[in-house]
């Protein structure tokens, strides 16, 4: 992973929400854009530590390291303890791409009972719980930002986007949650 600590987090020193939602910009971690086919997936899950999903609009965690299925031979892979990623997945000798993507992303954190009108507010999708349940994931909009959204909680999501429009998202994010608690 690139060093992390030389570079200011996009969002340092923001915060937001309203009296039902929280907005919490998320520290550094290590990111890989991850394609593989099909059977590469369980040897990629055993160096990376976790089972990489392959059902759509799901995603996987464990012990700090999340793997989300955007597509059927690609997933956004999150670590938040900052580990080599790239080279984890290198030490399974299958068939991959994987892409450090750590400084082009960021998330937010939006938390709260008025979190999914919050990001109802920008995004075209059903988020209700039934139809997009803990665990689920999502690459969306959100107002005219590419997303990836998963919602980590009942009423926690985890919103990615790339660092160059996480100042816009997370304005939007801001004027939406003072709208969720009115």
């Amino acid at each position: 992973m690139a060093d992390q600590a030389i570079r200011k987090p996009p969002l340092a020193g923001r915060h937001g929400g309203s009296a039902t939602v929280r907005l919490t910009p998320v520290a550094p971690a290590s990111r890989i854009s991850l394609r593989a086919p099909a059977g590469s997936v369980a040897a990629l899950s055993t160096a990376l530590g976790l089972d990489l999903p392959t059902k759509p609009k799901t995603s996987t965690r464990r012990d700090g390291r999340l793997a989300l299925w955007l597509g059927p031979d690609e997933w956004l892979v999150i670590d938040e303890g900052g580990s080599d990623l790239v080279a984890a997945a290198g030490q399974s000798a299958a068939l991959h791409s994987a892409v450090e993507v750590s400084h082009r992303n960021t998330a937010i954190i939006v938390s709260g009972e008025g979190a999914e009108a919050t990001l109802a507010s920008g995004c075209p999708q059903d988020l209700s719980l039934e139809t997009f349940p803990v665990g689920a994931c999502s690459r969306t909009i959100f107002g005219k930002v590419e997303v990836v959204l998963v919602r980590i909680e009942d009423e926690t999501f985890r919103v990615e986007c790339w660092r160059s429009f996480s100042d816009y998202a997370f304005g939007l994010l801001a004027e939406a949650a003072e709208d969720a608690a009115n």
